[in-house]
């Protein structure tokens, strides 16, 4: 099953490297896009190329887009639950359940699922994130009525098996060593997020605490279960050649068989202000020395919210693209070919949750240079960021880029499905989906400049580096 740390909901962090000399191009088919708004089934002028939704009595809402280019449909279902809705002793919870998903029924045995999948030959899978859980099946448009039929009957009658349980927590356990603890990159990025965050609940890994892990029990997953898994928390979403109503009819026939149920009270638990830099050290057996930052910054949810302007997460997104957005970026000129004092270096906006959370910055020095000098260089991009305008050139070219790279993602069924059901779920909305092509459109240099010299400053500001001990020595315990 898949185990996503966070996906990016609507733009790469490294978008597609398309020549300048398309730009025009992908300009016009963006601004195409967004003139292709979503609709509701109630809108007047009704179009099947839009997106169509209905809500069922129990709760249920539902979400389809016809895309008639190929015989075939994509089928998910977003839960509104994933590792920032869980507490200290229970973290990993979400993407433990998410396992257990795949397990036997009140109707069906364990193991007839993935044989009555493959039966009608559909590509399926799973993920958790922070925010939420996720079902899906690729499959022939003419075998969709059983993939809704297989998801309904999982959403609530799931049977926990002692055994199952055991097998799969041990499962989850192995995923979490060669995932995770036999990784410095990924050890590294795990320990920074719990510095980085001292009360947010994006602290904790979605694969979970291993304490945590050793210590759950079968009962925390019905429990879990139970309170989450119900159709008033939940978006069925379907892209494809596909017929909207016929789609709702199978949601009703399937999904409407349950009653809602009332959700337990999400507490806030908004991150306290940072009040100056942090900084952590990892000592690991690894090849190469790295560097992670991060600032913290708000997600579009609080522009949604009005508390920030509604222009400030697109020019952060902007930002990220100015200093890494291909081969013409400033990371990849000034400090991989330029000054050659980094062997990589990545920057990306995390905003599309439904929480605020980080602009962030990874990289690996060159050969005889240490992580401090690599730092310093890259806040000295920063300061540039702050002190400087970005040129029209430069402005028009990160953003042909980070259009390109959205608009040639939605050209997959896939991807479209993900984009919906994701905003869907993290509050934004799925009709969000059409003002993000205007918003990248309509920043300006003065608005970079802006949050530049608004969030990355020094007090919210946390480095992580990692120290490459020799490859099979343990740190020394002190």
């Amino acid at each position: 099953m898949g185990n996503k740390i966070m996906i990016r909901s609507l733009s790469p962090a490294t978008p597609s490297r398309i020549s300048f000399l398309f730009a025009p191009l992908i300009l016009i088919s963006a601004l195409c896009l967004t003139a292709n708004a979503t609709e509701t089934k109630d809108d007047a002028n009704e179009s099947k190329s839009k997106v169509h939704e209905y809500n069922l009595e129990n709760g249920l809402k539902v979400l389809v887009k016809q895309d008639k280019r190929a015989p075939v449909a994509v089928v998910q279902v977003w839960y509104a639950v994933g590792t920032s809705y869980e507490h200290e002793g229970i973290t990993g919870l979400s993407h433990a359940l998410e396992h257990m998903m795949f397990k036997g029924t009140k109707t069906r045995k364990s193991g007839e699922f993935e044989k009555l999948v493959s039966a009608i030959g559909a590509r399926n899978n799973a993920f958790t994130s922070q925010d939420y859980t996720a079902y899906y099946e690729v499959l022939a448009n003419d075998k969709l009525e059983q993939a809704i039929e297989i998801e309904a009957d999982r959403m609530r009658n799931l049977v926990f098996d002692p055994k199952e349980f055991e097998k799969e927590i041990e499962v989850v356990k192995e995923e979490r060593r060669w995932r995770t603890d036999d990784k410095p990159s990924s050890l590294t990025r795990e320990q920074f997020n719990a510095t980085a965050f001292l009360n947010s609940p994006y602290r904790a890994p979605v694969i979970g605490w291993m304490v945590d892990l050793d210590g759950m029990t079968i009962e925390d997953a019905k429990i879990w279960y139970k309170k989450w898994y119900t159709p008033n928390n939940a978006t069925l979403v379907v892209v494809g050649d596909v017929e909207p109503d016929a789609v709702h009819e199978m949601a009703k026939k399937y999904f409407g068989l349950y009653k809602s149920n009332p959700l337990p009270v999400v507490k806030l638990r908004t991150e306290v202000e940072q009040l100056g830099p942090r900084n952590i050290t990892l000592k690991l057996p690894a090849k190469l020395a790295s560097l992670r930052m991060g600032y913290k910054t708000p997600a579009m949810i609080s522009a949604k919210q009005g508390k920030v302007p509604e222009w400030e997460p697109y020019a952060l997104e902007v930002l990220a693209n100015i200093l890494d957005g291909g081969d013409s970026a400033r990371f990849a000129k000034n400090l991989i070919r330029g000054k050659e004092v980094a062997a990589g270096a990545n920057a990306g906006y995390y905003g599309y949750g439904r929480l605020d959370n980080l602009l962030t910055i990874s990289a690996t020095p060159a050969e005889g240079v240490s992580t401090e000098k690599l730092k310093e260089l890259i806040l000295a991009e920063i300061e540039t960021l702050k002190t400087e305008l970005v040129s029209e050139a430069e402005l028009k070219r990160v953003k042909a880029q980070v259009i390109a790279g959205e608009v040639f993602e939605r050209d997959s069924i896939e991807h479209m499905a993900t984009l919906l059901g994701s905003l869907e779920t993290v509050g934004l909305g799925h009709k969000y989906i059409d003002q993000y092509v205007p918003g990248v459109l309509a920043v300006t240099a003065e608005q970079i400049q802006d949050v530049a010299k608004k969030y990355l400053i020094e007090n919210s500001l946390t480095v992580g580096e990692l120290i490459p001990l020799p490859l099979g020595e343990k740190q020394e315990k002190k």
